[in-house]
C-alpha cells in the first residue's frame, strides 16, 4: 500500500501536469484543488524539488512547476522519493536491498520468488505510468488507456501477469 504522503504527492503532480507550460502554481491552489493540508503539501513539494522532479520560484508569480516534461516522470520515481523501496520485502529490492533477518538462505527461500513476482508486477505498472497519464485518465474497462507514451500497454501487462 502506498502512503497518504505518496498519494498526496501524486495528486499534486497531477495538478502540476495539468498546468505544465503555464508557469508556477501556488501551493494554496494545489492544496484547495486536491484537498491536501497545506503544511503537509509544502513538505511534499520540497522533497520532490530536492530530488529534481520540481522547481520552485519565489516572490510574486512564484510557486512550483515541473522541472522536466511530464512524459519523463514515472510513478516509480515518485514513490521511491516519497516512500522509499517499492519491493514488498527488502531482499528483492533493486535500490534498497537488505538481507532478511529471518532468512537463512535466499536461494532456497520459498517466499522470495513470489515477492520478486509481486515487485516485478508493481514495477511494470509504476515504471510505465508517467504523469502524462493524468492528461488522459486510465479507463477501467481496458479501453483508451494512456500509460506513459505507449498507449494501451497496461491492459496487456496486467492480463499477462494474471495468467503467468
Amino acid at each position: 500500500m502506498i502512503s497518504k504522503k505518496a498519494k498526496y504527492a501524486i495528486k499534486a503532480l497531477k495538478v502540476l501536469t495539468e498546468e505544465y507550460g503555464k508557469g508556477p502554481v501556488l501551493i494554496s491552489y494545489i492544496s484547495a484543488k486536491e484537498n491536501i493540508p497545506k503544511k503537509f503539501l509544502e513538505a511534499i513539494l520540497l522533497e520532490l524539488r530536492n530530488h529534481g522532479i520540481l522547481q520552485s520560484q519565489k516572490g510574486k508569480g512564484g510557486g512550483y512547476l515541473l522541472r522536466v516534461d511530464p512524459s519523463r516522470v514515472n510513478l516509480a520515481q515518485v514513490l521511491r522519493v516519497i516512500d522509499g523501496p517499492i519491493a514488498p520485502t527488502p531482499c528483492v529490492s533493486f535500490n534498497f536491498y537488505v538481507k532478511c533477518d529471518d532468512c537463512d538462505d535466499e536461494v532456497t527461500c520459498a517466499l522470495r520468488p513470489i515477492m520478486e513476482q509481486v515487485r516485478d508486477a508493481n514495477l511494470s505498472v509504476y515504471e510505465n505510468t508517467t504523469l502524462v497519464t493524468f492528461q488522459n485518465p486510465v479507463s477501467f474497462d481496458g479501453k483508451d488507456i494512456a500509460v506513459g507514451t505507449q498507449g494501451s500497454g497496461l491492459a496487456d501487462t496486467l492480463s499477462n501477469r494474471v495468467t503467468a
